[in-house]
């Protein structure tokens, strides 16, 4: 680790390198959308299906609140416990959803606005493993390789938003191994950050810790910097009952929730691409009639997050085109309701950055995004089927992830943007654009150019020793990591959370002075 005084330095680097272009390529929050891979038959089939499915299946094993909320708003309980629900209380839920809030980060800069079809890239996993850029093998993921990974994404431009990408297996005790999550993950990063919290009698130390650096509860209310995520449902169509409580428990909390069912196809839901999207669906909205019965201000995320299984071994199948096409399915019923939606892409089943790496990311990341899922987590640094993460991938996917953008942001054509009187003068003149103001102009505002892919001859690479991406990603990753340590967390907020809580990392880990 770095001494403080050679952080700065680096600091006023990063800021300087961070400060936003008046005119960028790409975005957060670029306009997807534009991909329905089902037709209009199709998406009234799949809504169909799973409101007949949630009024005379339903779910099981209900808490008992939601089984009183709901058999109140006019649900009712079979005889063999499954909670049903009806049709207009579904349709009541995803009516009066809350719509267009933003994901505050702990600066208003990183603020993302979850707005119709509006795209932002995410991290995300509860990975074991971390790929370890010395030894190029996995080993069991550490608070200090989740608090790594936060800040690695903290100078990433293209990643807007921190999901927690590994699960500290050096912190035992599953209270102690929440809070520290929380806290190393918004100690990393100034970013939206979204959790998981593993028992409901946890959530109240993460509000506390939450309230803590907002400047108390009403601070954190009125702009909540963290969501927690909850696989609220244990497939098929059965409720998880604690996960249940720490909805619950977090709603009233004051965090915005990420409502996941994430169901295996063959496995715990059906075979069929369209099969596993319908049960995903109406598990995913059973999750929202709870949500707003609990609150109905609650800020609830759709995301139904069903994943592929590799039929013949069982296994996941994270990086095939049928998890591709599910994810735009899925990012495309939530365009349908108009609900922030979050879906789960980029899983890639390689083990390190390769081109099966870079081919499975870019095609499941880029089907969700033109499909116009507000939050693509597992965008960046996740792979062997969500197994491992990898530093260095941060640095390479941000390039991908621009890229990707870039093709969402499309081709805007427009009078302006077509240009007719340049073609013409250009044509009548000089024969070229490359002297041309409009080209100049452009340059910036129209074209992503990548931070470390490489542009240049084979001559030029050869010379400077024939790195590959993953060389150039890892040298890079490094860097950062030894010389940028954030610091929107004041000296004084941080010793206010290490008297209140038992945080694990060190002051001399998160490159303060002891």
């Amino acid at each position: 680790m770095s001494k403080p005084s050679k952080r700065r330095g680096r600091e006023g680097r990063m800021k300087q390198a961070a400060a936003p272009d008046p005119s960028p390529p790409v975005w957060p929050g670029v306009m997807g959308g534009r991909l329905k891979p089902l037709s209009s038959e199709e998406v009234a089939l799949v809504e169909e299906a799973m409101f007949t499915l949630l009024e005379t299946l339903g779910l099981s094993q209900a808490i008992p609140s939601m089984q009183k909320k709901v058999v109140a708003a006019g649900g009712s309980m079979t005889a063999d416990g499954r909670l049903l629900f009806p049709r207009a209380l579904v349709k009541k839920a995803i009516a009066e959803a809350k719509r267009d809030f933003t994901l505050c980060g702990q600066v208003s800069e990183r603020d993302l606005c979850l707005e119709k079809a509006r795209v932002h890239m995410s991290t995300g996993g509860a990975a074991p493993g971390v790929f370890d850029m010395d030894s190029g093998e996995y080993r069991p993921a550490t608070l200090a390789d989740l608090y790594d990974a936060a800040r690695l994404v903290d100078c990433m431009e293209n990643i807007h938003h921190f999901s927690r990408p590994v699960v500290a297996r050096d912190v035992e005790d599953n209270a102690l191994m929440d809070i520290n999550t929380a806290y190393a993950c918004l100690a990393g990063t100034s970013k939206h950050v979204s959790i998981s919290i593993t028992e409901p009698q946890n959530v109240p130390a993460i509000a506390e810790l939450c309230y803590a650096i907002a400047g108390g509860e009403e601070a954190f209310r009125a702009r909540p910097f963290l969501t927690v995520m909850v696989c609220h449902v244990v497939p098929p169509m059965r409720f998880a009952e604690e996960a249940c409580e720490v909805l619950e428990a977090a709603i009233n909390a004051g965090f915005p929730v990420q409502l996941i069912s994430a169901g295996q196809a063959g496995a715990t839901s059906p075979a069929t691409i369209a099969g596993s999207l319908v049960q995903a669906v109406a598990e995913t909205l059973a999750g929202l009639v709870f949500a707003r019965l609990i609150d109905p201000e609650a800020k609830a995320i759709f995301a139904p997050k069903p994943l592929v299984a590799d039929l013949r071994t069982g296994s996941m199948s994270g990086g095939g085109g049928e998890q591709a096409i599910l994810m735009a399915a899925a990012a495309q019923m939530g365009r349908h309701f108009d609900l922030p939606t979050s879906s789960i892409a980029g899983i890639t089943d390689a083990k390190t950055l390769d081109a099966q790496y870079g081919a499975e990311k870019s095609l499941a990341v880029a089907m969700a995004a033109h499909a116009g899922s507000n939050i693509v987590t597992q965008a960046a640094g996740i792979h062997a089927s969500l197994l491992g993460v990898s530093l260095q991938g941060y640095v390479s996917d941000n390039d991908l992830l621009g890229n990707i953008l870039r093709t969402v942001r499309g081709v805007e054509a427009t009078p302006e943007n077509i240009a007719a009187d340049v073609i013409a003068q250009v044509c009548l003149g000089p024969g070229h654009y490359l002297g041309e103001k409009h080209t100049f102009n452009r340059m910036k505002s129209d074209y992503f150019y990548p931070h470390i892919g490489d542009r240049r001859t084979p001559t030029e690479w050869h010379e400077d020793g024939s790195k590959d991406v993953g060389e150039v990603a890892k040298e890079k990753a490094k860097e950062l990591l030894s010389e940028y340590f954030p610091t929107h967390l004041s000296d004084e907020v941080d010793q206010v959370l290490r008297d209140r809580f038992d945080i694990q990392l060190s002051r001399a880990q998160i490159g303060r002075s002891v």
